[in-house]
């Protein structure tokens, strides 16, 4: 059943909602982070390498290129993560099949069981947060957060589903 929540107004385009949607997006985006950050912080690590992770755990033997066009970020902040996530034993590239030059990355045993228990994290988390909204605010949700990317961007996100 859904929780009772205040129903956007009919206005909704109005500056009050969307301060009240911005907040709302930064203080669960905070919440969410939160619940993993512990489990991140015992091994030294932070977000961004979560985020390389969770995606390299997603799509493995996914390319570097494709994992820094994906995350946005620059060459070397991407480098310095894949270095420490590589020297812990959490993630390995291998040259490409076809372009030896190209270096595929996936998770290791260790890697991938790292990843599992801060996905779980995430996953109770969120699974808790959509029960309580119910289905249709669920979809509600993914199309505003789909909104929310350029059109451009949208078939690489559309491609980790895949």
């Amino acid at each position: 059943m859904a929780a009772p929540t205040s129903s956007a107004s009919p206005l909704f385009l109005r500056e009050p909602e969307i301060r009240r949607g911005i907040e709302l997006l930064y203080f669960g985006s905070a919440h969410i982070t939160r619940s993993i950050d512990r489990g991140l912080a015992r091994h030294g690590l932070g977000r961004a390498h979560h985020r390389a992770l969770y995606f390299i755990a997603r799509k493995p033997d996914m390319a570097v290129s494709d994992l820094l066009a994906l995350l946005g970020i620059t060459k070397q902040s991407l480098g310095r993560v894949l270095s420490e996530l590589t020297e812990r034993g959490y993630v390995e590239a291998r040259p490409g099949e076809r372009d030896r030059r190209q270096r595929l990355l996936r998770l290791t045993k260790e890697g991938e069981a790292f990843e599992a228990g801060l996905y779980d994290a995430l996953r109770e988390r969120l699974a808790a947060a959509y029960l309580e909204a119910g289905q249709g605010a669920v979809g509600g949700f993914w199309a505003v957060l789909q909104g929310l990317i350029p059109e451009e961007e949208r078939p690489r996100i559309d491609a980790l589903r895949g």
